[in-house]
């Protein structure tokens, strides 16, 4: 058997970047493919009670690392990659109430800001993105057009989208097509 080394290629290396389409207010919409760090997927264990205080400890920290997505399970989410032996070490502080599988590989995070986020991303999912029912830190699984994503207010004006990556380059396309109305800058970060 031949040793040989994985490289690893952003899902949005590729990924179209630049200015599109001229801005009718003035105001922009930012899209920026963000860091490809750590994805940690948290389900509970059965019986395991209220973790809220508990799952924190395996994050780094971050505001808006702990995402909620259904009952039982949450996405820890980081900007900095996690070795399998950080991964591992994480593990007991969650006192065997629930467990970790790394999602890293398989997810991708694309930021949306700008002052009409909110119009932009309406387009494409029915969930109501108003400040008052979507708050900052607030995440809700939704579908993106025909994409499934996990959307989080990350700031009054911005979003964060966490996708599967075989969809991120699709996702990509659809929320620059979505923003053109508006003007948008598209980058992608390596």
């Amino acid at each position: 058997m031949a040793d040989f080394a994985l490289l690893h290629r952003p899902a949005l290396a590729d990924a179209k970047s630049g200015s599109f389409g001229a801005p009718s207010t003035g105001t922009r919409i930012s899209l920026v493919a963000l860091p490809e760090g750590h994805v940690l997927q948290v389900l509970a264990a059965r019986g395991s009670g209220d973790l809220q205080d508990l799952i924190p400890r395996i994050g780094d920290g971050t505001p808006h690392a702990v995402r909620p997505y259904g009952p039982g399970q949450w996405f820890v989410i980081g900007d900095i990659p996690l070795s399998p032996a950080e991964i591992f070490a994480r593990t007991p502080l969650l006192d065997g109430r629930a467990s970790i599988s790394d999602q890293g590989h398989g997810r991708v995070r694309i930021g949306i800001s700008g002052a009409f986020v909110e119009a932009v991303l309406a387009k494409g999912t029915a969930v109501d993105l108003d400040a008052a029912n979507f708050p900052v830190g607030h995440s809700a699984m939704t579908l993106i057009g025909h994409i499934s994503a996990l959307m989080t207010r990350t700031d009054t004006q911005g979003f964060e989208l966490l996708v599967l990556r075989g969809f991120a380059e699709s996702l990509w396309d659809e929320l620059i097509q979505m923003s053109l109305e508006f003007g948008v800058d598209a980058t992608t970060l390596r």
